[in-house]
């Protein structure tokens, strides 16, 4: 079982409440919007704790370490290729074009010989809680639920 853990990065606007969401880098993502944004996240090294491992991978994946602050946890999902996501939340700002990603290699266009470098993530932006719900991969839509519930309890 493939498990990856994130941060939900969120802030307090005068319009309201918004989180910061990333957008897959790579070909296969260039034309695909709504649906296919994810919390930045990442599989966690052997042992590594999950909210260490999400920490870490919020810093490779937007090149900024995420603030400090009080963690809301925001528990777990299950994606369509059944990869489990752990995602914790976390009031913080920065500003998207600040963002600059680890890279990987890809084979492009496939079986061609020919690599290619792509960011993990090809970009971020700020969206509020209904048009973030637009913008997720379908399974990562209970996190924006749980982080507005939790702020409403808190």
């Amino acid at each position: 079982m493939r498990v990856s853990a994130g941060v939900l990065l969120y802030r307090r606007t005068s319009d309201g409440l918004e989180v910061l969401l990333a957008h897959p880098g790579g070909p296969l993502f260039t034309r695909r919007d709504e649906g296919h944004w994810t919390v930045p996240k990442g599989e966690p090294d052997a042992d590594e704790p999950l909210l260490a491992a999400a920490r870490r991978e919020f810093r490779e994946e937007t090149g900024m370490a995420p603030p400090e602050g009080e963690w809301l946890e925001l528990g777990s999902i299950v994606q369509k290729g059944g990869k489990v996501v752990h995602a914790w939340a976390v009031e913080g700002d920065l500003r998207p074009e600040d963002v600059v990603s680890e890279t990987f290699e890809l084979e492009w266009p496939p079986r061609s010989g020919k690599r290619e470098t792509h960011p993990e993530i090809d970009r971020v932006a700020w969206f509020d809680p209904t048009e973030a719900r637009r913008k997720l991969k379908d399974a990562q839509v209970p996190f924006i639920e749980r982080l507005e519930a939790g702020l409403a309890a808190g």
